[in-house]
């Protein structure tokens, strides 16, 4: 049985008004990353430095770069955990200003991506880290585990 020419016509308006499968891949790239970043805010204000963390890719290559520079997860997560000992310290966070800019490969598939934006915290006492408001920039990698920063300036 043939499908009448509408229907055909019609499947082949749905496939060209949802667009390529890579934009919407990236639209659901940009989105995993904003919400990894929604719930990293999130644990912070639980005061949860470890979940925090989560966002992080666990590798001894990991980089944060701000007033020095740190190699390695384990290396970042102490840092958090000595510059923000207490909940005072760690106060409120908020990211402001962010921008996902998804970088294709030559095979044009998503496996980096660069964010950039503001951040400001909300507290009442200040440890080793007194710098309440910057910008950061953040490369993030796409791991079989999800979106993962390998490198953080944050300034």
């Amino acid at each position: 049985m043939k499908s009448p020419r509408w229907a055909t016509a019609f499947a082949l308006l749905l496939v060209l008004l949802a667009g390529p499968p890579h934009a919407m891949a990236a639209t659901d790239d940009a989105a995993a990353i904003r919400q990894a970043m929604a719930a990293q805010q999130a644990a912070w204000n639980r005061g949860e430095v470890g979940t925090f963390m989560q966002t992080y890719k666990d590798a001894p290559d990991t980089t944060f770069v701000g007033s020095t520079v740190r190699k390695g997860y384990r290396a970042i997560l102490e840092s958090y955990r000595r510059h923000y000992a207490t909940r005072a310290q760690m106060g409120r966070l908020t990211f402001s200003d962010v921008e996902v800019r998804l970088l294709p490969g030559t095979d044009g598939k998503v496996r980096y991506a660069v964010v950039t934006g503001r951040f400001h915290l909300d507290r009442s006492a200040h440890g080793e880290a007194a710098q309440d408001d910057g910008v950061y920039s953040l490369l993030w990698e796409k791991t079989a585990a999800g979106w993962k920063i390998i490198l953080d300036h944050t300034s």
